[in-house]
């Protein structure tokens, strides 16, 4: 199993920022809202990870998965999914490829 207990964190924390809002707007609600900010978002990070990588980068193309797994929940949450869903495809990949 490909649990990582990080991920569920933060996926739970997406969730409850989905159906409980925070005083004020956080960042996560911001993007819950704002399906263009969503999309934008993923494709600038997906970029800045891709130079991280090209320019033999690891820390930095560290820190730019981070922001694209997270910015990857937020837009899956937005459609109602989960990253239980995302383990599941993945295990399921991992289980054929042997």
């Amino acid at each position: 199993m490909l649990r990582s207990g990080t991920l569920v964190r933060l996926d739970e924390t997406i969730a409850e920022r989905a159906v409980n809002p925070v005083s004020g707007s956080s960042y996560t609600q911001q993007l819950l809202g704002d399906r263009n900010l969503r999309l934008k978002k993923i494709g600038e990070e997906a970029a800045e990870f891709a130079v991280a990588c090209a320019d033999s980068d690891r820390d930095r193309a560290a820190d730019e998965a981070a922001d694209l797994w997270y910015h990857t929940l937020v837009a899956f949450r937005a459609l109602g999914g989960s990253f239980q869903e995302i383990e599941r495809v993945l295990e399921q990949r991992a289980s054929s490829a042997g």
